[in-house]
């Protein structure tokens, strides 16, 4: 049986090691310095601010928990979701060494401005790192072309329209929209900006996973009394993310880093196959699945590396149980305050909800009474017409109930 023949799976990773040190390996794809430098210069944006950490005291109880954390990215930098910290950033990196390359400098604005101009960036999306890429490309002056796939909603098409990228639809799925990207790149002379890395293809999405650890470190100094969660689920796509904040953590707090439990789609189910198998393992097919921005049928190699060892283990879960996450945020269903979260944003969420009524894994993972759990809502309504079909109302509704 497949994943995709089940609403949920629960998998240990046998790689995983608690006892495991940050190495060379992982340094060399994300370490302290770079985080610095990006932390330092998104910082520094106009618009810049910490997104919330907001307590679900309710869905704790449910869960059996301790206490339950939920990082808000629904409002970051007006895009709707964390990953306007990754793909801009890489934008500005891009530029920034292309400038170095031609001796200029990005304190020289004229210079500076007239080197974005002749620069096209790309990248494939299935909506919130293409809507990145536009912005960061429009707020820095260069091209822009975003590649689609043909499931993505005509909605999530026109937001990345809005930001003066050109957008191209293209047949099949997530990971045919990656290598038309990158074949159009090579054939137009652009720089593909991506969020997944492949053979000959490590040093942009390095600075996109860059950018996402700033998130992880805003929930590391939010969390009450400065106590580190003991668990973590996190949704993954190609595991940029996942990798990103596993990575600060890591670094952070060494073996006493949490327990990381990843949250996988079960049409696209690549991390349970990768951590079923033992190495990133492919899954084909049409990955048609409601949790769009998690639509990735091929993990992402440095994803893989830091994960590896890091991932304790991987939950599967069907698009019912994440439509179910969104109505449980949107209602308080629990008597927390009412929340808006798009559909990829509750994987890790309902990822808990889940394991918390399986006995079996709840041993594995040590989840507990005394557990203090962190997931993040990865987006908002990021596709309103969409989020309004699942939901059975708009997102200003949701925010109305909670004012």
């Amino acid at each position: 049986m497949t994943a995709a023949d089940s609403d949920y799976v629960f998998k240990k990773n046998p790689l995983a090691d608690k006892e495991a040190s940050y190495g060379a390996d992982e340094a060399a794809i994300l370490n302290d310095a770079a985080f610095e430098a990006a932390r330092e210069t998104i910082r520094s944006w106009p618009g810049y601010a910490m997104t919330p950490l907001v307590s679900l005291s309710g869905v704790a109880k449910k869960a059996g928990v301790g206490a339950l954390y939920y990082k808000d990215e629904a409002a970051r930098f007006g895009l709707g979701s964390f990953k306007a910290l990754g793909g801009a950033y890489a934008v500005w990196r891009v530029l920034c060494r292309k400038a170095e390359e031609e001796g200029k400098s990005p304190s020289d604005r004229e210079a500076f401005s007239s080197l974005a101009q002749s620069v096209t960036v790309c990248c494939a999306t299935d909506g919130n790192h293409g809507r990145s890429v536009a912005w960061g490309a429009r707020t820095f002056g260069c091209n822009c072309v975003i590649f689609i796939h043909a499931t993505v909603s005509e909605g999530r098409k026109r937001e990345i329209e809005k930001y003066g990228a050109r957008v191209v639809r293209c047949d099949g799925n997530y990971d045919d929209s990656v290598r038309e990207a990158q074949e159009s790149a090579d054939r137009e002379g652009w720089i593909v900006v991506s969020d997944t890395s492949y053979e000959g293809y490590m040093e942009i999405p390095k600075d996109v996973m860059q950018g996402y650890e700033l998130m992880a470190a805003e929930a590391l100094e939010q969390l009450p009394d400065s106590e580190p969660p003991t668990h973590v689920f996190l949704q993954t796509g190609v595991g940029g993310m996942a990798a990103a904040v596993t990575a600060n953590y890591w670094r952070r707090l060494g073996e006493k880093r949490p327990t990381i439990v990843l949250a996988d789609p079960v049409k696209s189910a690549c991390w349970l196959e990768t951590i079923d198998a033992g190495k990133p393992t492919a899954v084909e097919g049409d990955l048609d699945t409601l949790m769009a921005g998690l639509a990735c049928g091929e993990v992402s190699e440095l994803a893989w590396t830091i994960l590896k060892h890091s991932a304790d283990a991987v939950v599967a879960l069907s698009d019912d149980t994440a439509v179910d996450g969104m109505k449980l945020l949107a209602e308080g269903r629990y008597g927390d305050a009412p929340l808006v979260a798009g559909e990829s944003a509750v994987a890790g969420l309902m990822a808990l909800l889940l394991v918390s009524e399986d006995p079996e894994a709840r041993r594995a993972l040590g989840l507990d009474g005394s557990s203090r759990v962190l997931v993040f809502g990865t987006e908002g309504a990021t596709d309103p017409a969409l989020y309004e079909e699942l939901v059975g109302k708009t997102a200003a509704d949701v925010v109305g109930k909670a004012a």
